[in-house]
């Protein structure tokens, strides 16, 4: 692609780097053929090839965005489907964070919009804030109906029930391996998922130190930027991302660190980038070496190698997360363990498709999520399932919504299968 940059932009290194990536780009097209919101809207501009013209003239015009252009960008998952299919390697997953971050600092978005954006980066980032959101949304739930905004009708309808007690695995401490140590890891214990969902870091814990990890919680672990990063909202992200970089570093330097483990994959592929986003900071070298460590909990789970375990003889539907399969290009190693721990797996039609939680934009975007996710559920329950596994929370509550099945996180039903407990999401469905 000719692009048409003055020398005085490409003095910017943020502008250089989009001018490389948009030159790789031949608009072929063949993008949109695995993109899930050209699939749903079938608009050229909500697809990548039209994206990346969208963003190619807002940054080379210098011009603030508009609202037609913040509209398409905003349609965009950053599932990152598109970069599996593009034959030319586009940088896509940088480009659209540069063209978020853009509309963000030059676009006035309407004040309910703003309001709503304020309210997910003030509160979903915070594990306490969160509780205590949950529990003022569910007086206002029963209100759902008077409320015109379709996009807070959304949020409400995600809220859940009931939330577990806070865990204190999560606290700062170390778990010693079982047995002689292979391994020494930190764990990420998430944000959003420390509220929401507790049995996912203590199978992971339990898991890892069966198989002969020690696993270390550090002090200071908060959210790791992901995100305020995937809202266009960088300022936000970066105070995070230091932060994680100096938590897990202390722990490195305390003892020599083999991994640091992500059980949650958004915000995996946000950590494995870290060497990117903070490629200018003075914690470069740090964010680096943080970013080198980031594993997937399956890449690690493998490493150590499972146990012979007893079948138990349930089918499995795998739902690929797309930042695990597209952003960390992890896409056989979940299925294969769970086939080794003796479960009967199987994967949708269409697997390489989102199901549309896509961090907030099944808040922010509910129409189209909720038709992706109705595609995502009716395909994984073809496979006539008995469990749908995912390696990620969002993904998790996302087609929760409908299946009509326990969807486990993979870790949970690793954990089962070589001695752990039943995952919670069994025993609520039989009332044990």
């Amino acid at each position: 692609m000719q692009t048409f940059f003055s020398d005085a932009q490409l003095r910017d290194p943020k502008l250089a780097e989009a001018n490389k990536i948009l030159r790789a780009c031949v608009h072929c097209g063949l993008c949109t053929a695995t993109c899930p919101s050209y699939q749903v809207l079938g608009d050229e501009l909500d697809s990548p090839r039209g994206r990346i013209y969208l963003i190619k003239e807002m940054l080379e015009s210098g011009r603030a965005a508009d609202a037609k252009t913040a509209k398409h960008i905003d349609r965009c998952l950053s599932c990152l489907a598109c970069t599996t299919t593009c034959p030319s390697g586009v940088d896509y997953a940088h480009l659209i964070e540069q063209g978020r971050d853009h509309v963000e600092k030059t676009y006035r978005r309407p004040w309910m919009d703003r309001a709503l954006r304020a309210v997910l980066v003030a509160v979903m980032p915070y594990p306490t804030r969160f509780r205590l959101a949950v529990f003022a949304a569910r007086l206002t739930r029963p209100l759902a109906r008077l409320i015109p905004d379709a996009r807070v009708q959304a949020l409400l309808a995600l809220v859940p029930k009931t939330l577990p007690p806070v865990s204190r695995n999560d606290d700062a401490q170390v778990f010693p391996a079982l047995g002689p140590r292979k391994m020494r890891v930190v764990l990420m214990t998430g944000c959003v998922q420390k509220a929401l969902d507790t049995e996912i870091n203590d199978a992971t814990i339990r898991l890892l130190t069966r198989l002969g990890a020690e696993v270390v919680v550090p002090p200071n672990m908060g959210c790791c930027g992901a995100l305020p990063l995937h809202m266009g909202q960088e300022t936000a992200a970066l105070p995070k991302a230091r932060s994680m970089v100096r938590a897990v570093m202390a722990a490195h330097r305390a003892g020599p660190l083999d991994a640091l483990v992500i059980n949650t994959s958004g915000c995996g592929s946000t950590l494995k980038d870290y060497g990117h986003l903070l490629a200018h900071d003075p914690l470069s070298a740090d964010a680096a070496q943080v970013a080198g460590l980031a594993r997937d909990v399956t890449e690690v789970i493998a490493t150590l190698g499972l146990p012979e375990t007893t079948p138990k003889g349930l089918a499995v539907a795998y739902h690929a997360a797309c930042s695990l399969q597209h952003g960390q290009k992890i896409k056989t190693l979940p299925k294969d363990l769970l086939t080794q721990a003796g479960f009967k797996v199987s994967e949708p039609a269409d697997s390489h498709l989102c199901c549309g939680s896509a961090g907030t934009y099944n808040i922010l975007q509910p129409e189209i999520s909720g038709q992706l996710r109705q595609r995502k559920v009716t395909t994984l329950m073809a496979r006539k399932p008995d469990v749908i596994a995912a390696g990620n929370l969002g993904c998790m509550i996302q087609i929760g919504q409908e299946a009509g099945v326990p969807v486990v996180h993979t870790v949970s039903l690793l954990d089962w299968a070589t001695g752990g407990p039943l995952p919670l999401a069994f025993r609520q469905k039989h009332g044990a």
